[in-house]
């Protein structure tokens, strides 16, 4: 049954939902923007059967704590509330999870596998491109930096104001329309994150990721990953990877996928032709196989 709680970490306090045996092998989801736990509640039935399943809202989003400061969206405090949340339910030393991410939520997540591939049992990422991958595009390639020219758009002081107008009119355009009009959300997903986004603070703190963010198109070289990353010693993942790509996705383009393998050895990718960006919402069903085989293959 879902339940609802808190942890209270060193500088923020995150709210969770949860399904599953508190015994089990935690699995935690991990959303991006502009979501909040609510993202995760077909996985969370599906692998609380099997697993302690946990999806946060992360700091700054729907009911966590919500910093004020840009500087407090850096992924070092990123990196560290996913340590302080999965330590709060056990883990650390054997005791490894499975981190499931999408979006801005797997900018984290590959953060936190290249700062602590010791706390992962596996890693699975879903439409969010390798820190490294995403500076060679950013630099090298047009069609990338046309694609996140969004990006500026959500770093802008009036971002918060462009966004919210019309009871999040834009948002919901951006979001919520197209899924709406094919049937992937009800009306009910309409007012869930109308109620997340409407949460004093929520929106400005969903757009400091981005402001606090070290995307950079004129940046040549990337630089060692331990100047960003704390605890990264470089830009390998030394942990069973799957990803998942809904290769439709017009913000994150499939060239993020070449030459993946350079940087995560273990590495297994499955193209998911028909799915955007939001493959979560239109694919359920094969989001979940996919990790259900991962799963089974690396217990094996």
């Amino acid at each position: 049954m879902l339940r609802h709680g808190h942890a209270q970490l060193e500088s923020v306090q995150l709210h969770y939902a949860a399904e599953g045996a508190e015994d089990s092998d935690l699995i935690l989801f991990v959303h991006g923007f502009p979501e909040f736990w609510y993202q995760w509640k077909n996985q969370l039935a599906d692998f609380g059967r099997t697993h302690l399943a946990v999806a946060p809202d992360l700091r700054g989003y729907n009911l966590s704590s919500k910093p004020p400061n840009v500087e407090d969206y850096t992924i070092p405090h990123l990196v560290e509330d996913i340590r302080g949340l999965t330590a709060h339910f056990g883990c650390g030393g054997d005791n490894k999870f499975t981190l499931v991410a999408h979006d801005w939520g797997g900018v984290i997540a590959w953060a936190f596998a290249l700062a602590h591939p010791d706390w992962l049992a596996g890693l699975i990422i879903i439409n969010a491109p390798h820190p490294a991958i995403f500076q060679r595009e950013l630099a090298s390639t047009p069609a990338q930096q046309k694609a996140s020219e969004y990006i500026q758009l959500l770093r802008n002081p009036i971002a918060e104001t462009a966004l919210a107008t019309g009871h999040f009119a834009p948002l919901t355009q951006l979001f919520l329309a197209a899924s709406l009009e094919r049937g992937y959300f009800t009306e009910a997903d309409r007012a869930a994150y109308i109620a997340a986004w409407s949460q004093p603070g929520a929106l400005t703190g969903a757009l400091n990721y981005y402001r606090a963010a070290p995307f950079d198109a004129a940046r040549g070289e990337l630089p060692d990953a331990s100047a960003m990353i704390p605890g990264a010693h470089s830009w390998t993942v030394h942990v069973p990877t799957l990803v998942l790509w809904g290769m439709k996705d017009v913000y994150l383009l499939p060239a993020n996928l070449d030459g993946l393998e350079e940087y995560v050895p273990n590495l297994r990718v499955e193209r998911i032709p028909n799915a955007s960006h939001w493959v979560i919402h239109e694919a359920p069903e094969i989001v979940n196989r996919h990790i259900r085989d991962f799963l089974g293959a690396e217990s094996a």
